[in-house]
């Protein structure tokens, strides 16, 4: 018997929700936006109930934790050493929106690309004023509201500070450590920067005077239908690099080739 669509659902009931601008102000949002995608990405849930989130990568090398119940609190993320750089670690901002903090953490999940990294490109995109201050090099948002910060520490390390604040002083802050690999950063820039802006629930939009909102209603099938694409999308990423490397072709014995003649076939 072929079955028709019925609509989202008898009853269902939508929810007001808002579109915030910037994104940067939007305050942190649903933990869940990255946690379940890194859980759909085969990362170990070292979570205990009631307590912080502590993630860790499948080769075990970063760990990812958000703690809300400590001051100043908020996500640290710290990377082992290994054969190809040096430990790190990045310290954001427990207001650090969710969708931000995910342009870093996602990257964590795929394959770093052969292309150079280039932190500045997708401010420079966007019309961020890039400036020089002393040693310092600062992109800020058109509106002025985020930045991201280069310097040089005493010993030469880079240091990058970034972070969004409203006239108010509400906002958050964020840093990276000198050997934080700079493809990471740069993908954490991308949604910085990106002039998207982000949902929010009623009663979960920040006061403050320099951000714009749209009321939008919602259905909670329409909420968890996205969240479930993101979810799936993790999932077949994940299948497909889990593939790529358990169906390597295999060495086989070539067929003999007679000298000085090619094989006919009978």
């Amino acid at each position: 018997m072929k079955r028709t669509w019925q609509g989202w659902g008898p009853g269902e009931q939508a929810e007001q929700h808002y579109l915030v601008h910037p994104r940067g102000l939007a305050g942190g949002g649903d933990v869940r936006h990255i946690s379940e995608f890194l859980r759909a990405s085969g990362w170990r849930d070292h979570s205990k109930t009631g307590g912080p989130l502590a993630m860790e990568s499948p080769d075990r090398t970063v760990r990812i934790s958000y703690d809300p119940y400590v001051l100043p609190g908020g996500w640290t993320v710290h990377g082992a050493a290994n054969g190809h750089g040096d430990e790190w670690s990045a310290h954001l901002g427990r207001q650090t929106p969710v969708e931000i903090v995910a342009g870093l953490t996602d990257a964590l999940t795929r394959p770093c690309s052969a292309h150079a990294p280039n932190v500045w490109a997708p401010l420079q995109e966007q019309n961020w004023h890039t400036r020089f201050e002393g040693e310092h090099y600062t992109a800020t948002s058109p509106d002025g509201t985020a930045w991201m910060q280069y310097h040089q520490g005493p010993g030469g390390e880079a240091m990058w500070w970034t972070g969004a604040k409203d006239s108010q002083g509400n906002g958050w802050t964020a840093n990276f450590s000198p050997s934080t690999p700079m493809h990471l950063v740069q993908a954490f820039s991308a949604e910085l920067a990106n002039p998207d802006p982000v949902m929010r629930p009623r009663g979960r939009v920040p006061l403050s005077t320099q951000i714009r909102t749209w009321s939008v209603s919602v259905k909670p099938s329409q909420l968890s239908a996205w969240q479930q694409a993101r979810i799936t999308a993790a999932r077949a990423a994940t299948w497909a690099r889990n593939s790529a490397r358990t169906s390597r072709p295999r060495a086989t014995a070539r067929p003999y080739t007679p000298a000085g003649g090619a094989r006919t076939r009978r």
